[in-house]
């Protein structure tokens, strides 16, 4: 490393990578070779001494890495540089003619070179060119110039170099923007130089500067964090771009949090602290709340509570958090985050609730994928190794909660590979559902029925289709004095929300699939164990694989009795019965065990690059055939959904009461029984309500009322009136039940009486 450079800097090796790592801590500047001049200069001289280098990082209270494709192009413009300033012929051959035009001439050609191009070399061709111009207009105007043979010999020297700059990647990326280029103008430069960001107390890279030919198509804000969503010209991927708060820091925050992180990284949490990770979180805020407040008086730095809760939020996210990851969950527009291999020059892709699939300006390195391993490895107690390179788990944080999947080497052999499911902390609904489409209120009704008649239920669809969270709305359904046990392998099922709203619920948590080795009670046992734990609802997280067969003795065991529900792999009833029976080995007699495939696909644009979820089929599985239900009729579609309207529609038999399953729901009540009418009138009233909750909470502007709180309460009000309508008047007067209902509604309105 030079000791005597104002920089200095050395060449550092990192696996296939040749990193120039610059010492910035001395200059009171923020390092930018597209911005500053001198910075543009400097790097260059660095790169002639240094040689080749795959990666240029300046380091200061942040690092800011150029990667592979920048320094190409500045270390291409450093070739040529030394390429002309070698060439003795080019920079001398001038001064041999005695005579003031040409050693004009030469100091020109010198001033170029030597003066602008380092600095500016897009202005040293710019300049190049024009002087060109200059050139052959003097001979147009003077075909006989004395000093002919002079300046045409001056003009090749500078043909000469203008196709030397002309085939440099700089000047073929920056040819669209040159027309009025003015000396000293870096917008150009801004456009093809974007440094990620990285600050010493964190791992991951940011790109945080804007694009320069993104049209804004949405921002928003997440807590502090600045959220832009951009279209880029050329490509069918949206920029998700963030800013978050530890960005926008001044630089005595920053040595204060790296300072306090160098403290704080000198305890390791260990196995038994993970178990219980909101605890130690709620610890480490706390200790580093106290930390940065006592190294800020040490450092005569002047901090407002609210600055140091917000420090002590970030140092958590960077010691026993996931960092730039709990930001992303926290968007309630984000569905899935990916993060590909090898970590370290690709950036995170998300799935938009509104835009789709998205790039991010985030770029995770090698370093956080071996921190978040590490700590979902203690957090779930399952390995992560040669012998088992999967890992599936569930992350649960203040606010919300998050599937992941890990893949590593041998499996992966690039190296570790994360995608991240996000789940929403309370419980989704099915007015929730309303709301954004993903059902209509009709439907909303009829399962609300169908979940009160105790049917067994597979709701199913492919990747992304909002399963468990239809799965988890049902749940919603019930009434609290329902005992309801959950069995899953990753905890996504919100029995802890509904824990807290009264439930009597009772979570299992089972091996998943693929895991090897664990101590963890496989799925089918986990799922029998449940017969002998009293009457209870039943809720499967996934149907995978062997324990297929085990819920559906769960599902003969339990009919009538109570909801036996779970999810599954599937696009269409028929693709429920060919999993379940020819890929998972269920008896075809079993799967006549199913009631209902309430099946969710992604609808998507015409154009490919929106998609929207919605509820696709409301089916019931008929009991008559005997090989095969879909060429003997044992599907009959109750709601399907129409392209043309973007919605469910009822189907005939539906609407003509010739669905063999609510008739089979009505047979088991005396006000029901034999009386069509009376079934359909009280899935048409479930249905008004449904649609009620949904319009109150656009008229008082509070989405508070289609949360599981209230919800909740409004069902159970539902089932107390009808109740009591019907041992008053002895019938369920379905306009006297929403008649009271509604006066319930206005008075929770008006007294805010719900949870």
């Amino acid at each position: 490393m030079p000791e005597d450079k104002e920089y200095s800097y050395e060449v550092v090796r990192e696996g296939s990578d040749v990193i120039l790592k610059v010492n910035y801590e001395n200059v009171l500047s923020p390092p930018s070779i597209e911005e500053d001049p001198v910075c543009m200069s400097r790097t260059i001289n660095m790169l002639l001494e240094a040689g080749k280098v795959t990666k240029l990082i300046f380091q200061q209270k942040r690092d800011f890495e150029y990667d592979f494709d920048q320094v190409q192009i500045i270390q291409e413009i450093a070739s040529l540089y030394n390429k002309f300033v070698k060439n003795r012929d080019l920079m001398t051959f001038l001064l041999a003619k005695d005579n003031p035009a040409s050693k004009s001439r030469q100091a020109l050609l010198q001033k170029f070179v030597y003066s602008i191009m380092k600095k500016d070399p897009l202005g040293a061709y710019v300049l190049i060119r024009r002087e060109r111009r200059e050139q052959e207009h003097i001979l147009e105007s003077d075909p006989n110039n004395v000093d002919k043979e002079t300046i045409q010999e001056f003009a090749r020297v500078l043909d000469h170099m203008l196709d030397e700059f002309e085939a440099t990647a700089l000047i073929k990326l920056a040819q669209p923007y040159v027309m009025g280029y003015k000396l000293g103008d870096r917008s150009i430069y801004k456009k093809l130089f974007h440094p990620t960001i990285k600050p010493d107390f964190m791992f991951t890279k940011l790109m945080a500067s804007y694009p320069q030919e993104g049209e804004v198509l949405a921002n928003y804000s997440i807590a502090n964090t600045d959220v832009t969503i951009f279209e880029l010209p050329g490509s069918v991927n949206y920029l998700y771009h963030i800013v978050p708060p530890e960005f926008k820091l001044t630089e005595a925050k920053y040595d204060l949090l790296d300072t306090a992180r160098s403290i704080m990284a000198e305890h390791k949490p260990t196995r038994s602290e993970f178990v219980n990770p909101a605890l130690m979180r709620e610890v480490f805020y706390n200790v580093g709340h106290d930390l940065i407040e006592e190294l800020a008086n040490k450092q005569d730095v002047r901090l407002r509570l609210k600055e140091i809760d917000e420090l002590a939020e970030i140092l958590v996210r960077y010691t026993v958090g996931f960092g730039l990851i709990e930001i992303l969950l926290n968007d309630p527009q984000i569905q899935d985050i990916s993060i590909n291999s090898p970590m370290g020059n690709i950036s995170m892709f998300i799935v938009h609730g509104e835009f789709g699939d998205c790039k991010t300006n985030i770029i995770p390195t090698a370093s956080d994928g071996e921190s978040w391993a590490t700590k979902l490895r203690l957090m779930s107690g399952r390995p992560l190794d040669e012998a088992n390179p999967i890992l599936d788990t569930e992350l649960e944080l203040p606010t919300v909660r998050a599937r992941i999947a890990v893949i590593s080497p041998p499996l992966n052999p690039s190296g570790l590979a994360y995608s991240w499911r996000r789940h929403r902390i309370k419980p989704w609904t099915l007015p929730l559902f309303i709301k954004y489409k993903m059902m209509n209120p009709l439907a909303a009704g009829l399962m609300s029925f169908i979940v009160d008649g105790a049917r067994t239920i597979l709701v199913a669809g492919t990747r992304s289709a909002g399963k468990t969270s239809l799965l988890g709305s049902l749940m919603v359904e019930l009434m609290r004095r329902t005992r309801i046990i959950t069995v899953e392998d990753t905890l996504e099922l919100p029995s802890d929300a509904l824990r807290k709203f009264g439930y009597n619920i009772q979570p299992l948590k089972v091996a998943a699939a693929l895991s090897k080795g664990s101590s963890e009670v496989p799925a089918d046992e986990g799922i029998r164990s449940t017969l002998r734990l009293g009457d209870s609802a039943l809720f499967v997280g996934e149907v995978r694989s062997t324990e297929a067969k085990a819920l559906y003795e769960a599902m003969r065991v339990g009919a009538l009795a109570n909801v036996v529900a779970g999810t599954i792999h599937a696009d269409s009833p028929y693709g429920i019965y060919d999993r379940v029976v020819n890929d998972l080995g269920v008896p075809k007699t079993s799967f006549k065990a199913t009631d209902i495939a309430l099946v969710a696909n992604p609808i998507r644009s015409p154009d490919g690059i929106h998609r929207w979820r919605r509820v696709t089929q409301i089916t019931e599985v008929r009991k008559f055939w005997e090989e095969d239900p879909l060429r003997e009729n044992g599907f009959a579609d109750l709601m399907k959904y129409d392209a043309t309207t973007d919605e469910l529609q009822e189907s005939e038999v539906l609407i003509n009461g010739e669905s063999e399953i609510l008739k089979a729901i009505a047979g088991n009540v005396k006000e029901w029984a034999g009386n069509w009418d009376a079934v359909w009138d009280n899935v048409l009233l479930r249905t008004k309500i449904k649609e009620r909750v949904v319009k109150a909470a656009a008229q008082t502007g509070d989405d508070n009322l289609l949360e599981a709180g209230f919800v909740i309460v409004a069902n159970d009000e539902f089932h107390k009136i009808s109740e009591r309508v019907r041992e008053e008047v002895g019938a369920l007067d379905s306009d006297r039940i929403y008649f009271e209902w509604e006066s319930w509604l206005k008075t929770a309105l008006t007294k805010k009486k719900f949870l």
